[in-house]
C-alpha cells in the first residue's frame, strides 16, 4: 500500500482526486438542476418531487452522505494544492506573466470555490437544514423555498452564487479531463467549448430561479 499512499500524497494524485470528485459534482449538479426546474411547474409539481425523493429517504441519506465525502475530498485537495503551490513560490514575480499564460476562470479558481463553498454553507442551513431538521410547522418544501426567495437579499445573493459557480465550472471542467491526459489540439478545444456552454448553462440554469422571484415570478 507504499505507492498508493505516495501516490495520494502526491500533487498528481492529489489533482486526480480533484478531477474525479469533480466530474460527479459536474453529474450531480445536471441532475440538481433538472429537479430544481419543477419549481416553475407550480407547488404541486414541486412537492411531488419533494414528496418522491421522501419515498426512498434511506437511498438519499447515503447519497447525501457519498456526495458530502466527495465535496469534502475536492475542497481538502484543492486547498492542499494551492497551499502547495504558494509554498512552492511564497514570493510573487515582480513582472507576472499569469495573465497571458492563463485565463481569467484558471487564476480564479479558489476564490471562486471558497466563495461557492460559503455560500454552499448558507444554502444548505437556510433550506436542507431547515426543512429536515428544524420544520415544526411541516412546511412544504414550495412554500419555503418561495418565501427565501421572495427575500431580495437571499435571491440576490443566490445569483452572485450562481456566476461565481459558472466561472469555478469552466475550468473546471476542461481542467478534469486534462488531466485524465485527454489533451490534444484537435479535442481540446471542444471540450473548451463544451465546458464553456455546460458553465453557462449551470448558471444561468440556476439564476433563472431568483431573477424569476425578483422579477414578481410564483405571486
Amino acid at each position: 500500500m507504499g505507492w498508493f499512499t505516495s501516490f495520494w500524497n502526491s500533487s498528481i494524485g492529489q489533482k486526480f482526486v480533484m478531477a474525479i470528485t469533480g466530474i460527479f459534482l459536474i453529474v450531480f449538479l445536471v441532475i440538481h438542476l433538472a429537479g430544481n426546474m419543477m419549481i416553475y411547474v407550480g407547488p404541486d409539481a414541486f412537492n411531488g418531487y419533494v414528496g418522491t425523493l421522501e419515498l426512498i429517504k434511506p437511498l438519499i441519506r447515503v447519497i447525501e452522505i457519498v456526495l458530502a465525502s466527495i465535496f469534502i475530498l475536492h475542497i481538502f485537495n484543492a486547498v492542499s494544492l494551492w497551499l502547495a503551490n504558494k509554498q512552492a513560490r511564497p514570493v510573487a514575480y515582480k513582472i507576472s506573466g499569469a495573465a497571458k499564460n492563463s485565463s481569467i476562470f484558471s487564476r480564479t479558481m479558489i476564490y471562486t470555490g471558497s466563495l461557492t463553498f460559503i455560500f454552499l454553507v448558507v444554502h444548505l442551513q437556510t433550506i436542507w437544514y431547515r426543512y429536515n431538521f428544524a420544520n415544526t410547522e411541516k412546511i412544504e418544501m414550495y412554500e419555503m423555498v418561495t418565501g427565501l426567495f421572495n427575500t431580495n437579499w437571499y435571491s440576490i445573493l443566490y445569483l452572485v452564487a450562481m456566476i461565481l459557480l459558472g466561472f469555478h465550472l469552466n475550468h473546471g471542467f476542461q481542467s478534469a479531463f486534462q488531466t485524465f491526459g485527454w489533451k490534444h489540439t484537435k479535442y481540446t478545444p471542444i471540450i473548451e467549448k463544451i465546458g464553456t456552454v455546460y458553465a453557462i448553462l449551470m448558471a444561468v440554469g440556476f439564476g433563472s430561479i431568483p431573477v424569476y422571484f425578483l422579477l414578481g415570478g410564483g405571486n
